[in-house]
């Protein structure tokens, strides 16, 4: 369930980028409750998630999860620029969260 918590967690953080993005510094309303409630949902489900994992692998995966998808929410919803050398990163960074998962078993 540890898993299941903690892929959550990472797309509440993808969530809260993006609407804090589009809180415009918090001064839109509704983008900025998102933006907290989606916080608050995400560290939660981080700590349960803590409770059998170790906080490396569950701290990595949280922020690639984050990192990653919050990438492709820019490129897709914003139009942010794609760049071999942004993909090349992103890749990096899903490789990243494999390797850490591999590693745990």
């Amino acid at each position: 369930m540890a898993w299941v918590y903690l892929f959550v967690a990472g797309l509440l953080e993808i969530v809260w980028a993006f609407s804090m993005k589009a809180s415009d510094g918090f001064s839109r309303p509704v983008p900025s409750i998102i933006t907290i409630v989606a916080m608050i949902a995400s560290f939660a489900l981080l700590a349960w998630a803590m409770r059998t994992l170790p906080l490396g692998t569950a701290y990595m995966v949280w922020t690639g999860i984050g990192a990653a998808g919050a990438f492709i929410a820019g490129v897709v919803f914003l139009g942010e620029n794609v760049t071999p050398t942004r993909l090349i990163a992103a890749a990096l960074v899903l490789s990243g969260l494999a390797l850490m998962k591999l590693a745990d078993g």
